[in-house]
């Protein structure tokens, strides 16, 4: 039987990963697999308490911890991670990842790969890997931005790579000179809709997006479902403190020029959708409604305020 080759490292690329309260194992295989594929990682916690991601951090060699002292953000966090990136001799990329995210071998050689092939024939802003969360059955598509429903491309068994409206923030690979180009992420847009923000933004200024089939990780989202009678899948649970940025983002991202325009018409009746579910059927049912009017009331005014004190 033949050698199975081993996709190289990438030394021009550093991973940036930013932690909150995250699962130790998760991470820990997360630091492994990334050591093996870039050139080095940076992970920006923030304000998790007690040492443990120090200490994991501290078990992989290549990986520098950036601590914060209180919780920034993840729009702020992932600023911070790529500057350090950038201070760094050789760097040409960014990967940026989420905590809960695991590249499987080869991912980053793959995401490589894939923009520089797009690269030669028009401006790349980043590519995307495809994943899959492992309580899932199927890898989550790429999307085209449609109305009255958005377009979904799925991987077949080649290693094409798919043009896309947006990318999530986790496994996507982008090129520190594109970074100067459109800015970093959003920092008053604190965590929700981050990544949707900047693919919004890159692609209005010109810039293409790409899913890469052959790049792929699994992708633990974390959030626990509830059942709810005529959803099979059920529904994603949120704190209300989440509910409000869920809220107030999307609203502010409503009133930017370069939001697409199909995009805000086919959000608007999510947003109706969101208040029912999460009013009636979710607790702290009064909890989630105030913070979500809380939030829809932000947006509206144009604030990037944080929740209410007691959310």
């Amino acid at each position: 039987m033949p050698e199975q080759q081993v996709a190289p490292r990438e030394p021009g690329v550093c991973a940036v990963v930013v932690t909150y309260h995250p699962d130790g194992a998760l991470l820990m295989a997360q630091l492994q697999a990334l050591q093996a594929q870039v050139g080095c990682v940076v992970v920006v916690d923030n304000a998790t308490p007690g040492p443990e991601v120090r200490e994991w951090c501290a078990a992989h060699p290549q990986t520098e911890l950036l601590s914060l002292a209180e919780n920034i953000g993840l729009a702020a966090a992932l600023n911070a991670g790529i500057a350090r990136a950038r201070a760094k001799t050789g760097i040409a990329h960014v990967l940026l990842m989420d905590q809960d995210s695991v590249p499987e071998p080869g991912m980053v050689a793959a995401l490589k790969a894939a923009l520089d092939r797009q690269s030669q024939r028009m401006r790349v802003a980043a590519v995307g890997a495809r994943f899959r969360d492992p309580r899932e059955g199927t890898d989550a598509p790429f999307v085209r931005i449609r109305f009255p429903v958005n377009r979904q491309l799925r991987c077949g068994g080649g290693c094409d790579d798919v043009a896309c409206d947006f990318l999530i923030t986790s496994g996507s690979l982008i090129p520190l000179e594109v970074l100067d180009r459109i800015d970093g992420m959003d920092e008053g847009l604190f965590i929700d809709n981050v990544d949707l923000e900047w693919c919004f933004r890159a692609v209005a200024r010109g810039y293409a997006l790409f899913g890469a089939c052959g790049a792929r990780m699994l992708h633990h989202h974390g959030a626990t479902r509830q059942r709810v009678p005529g959803l099979p899948r059920g529904i994603v649970v949120h704190p209300p403190r989440r509910l409000f940025y869920m809220m107030r983002n999307r609203v502010l991202l409503y009133r930017r020029a370069y939001t697409p325009r199909r995009w805000i018409a086919q959000d608007i009746p999510r947003v109706f959708v969101k208040l029912l579910l999460f009013s009636l059927l979710v607790s702290p049912r009064r909890a989630n409604l105030r913070c979500m009017l809380a939030g829809l009331w932000a947006g509206a005014k144009g604030r990037a305020t944080p929740p209410p004190g007691d959310a």
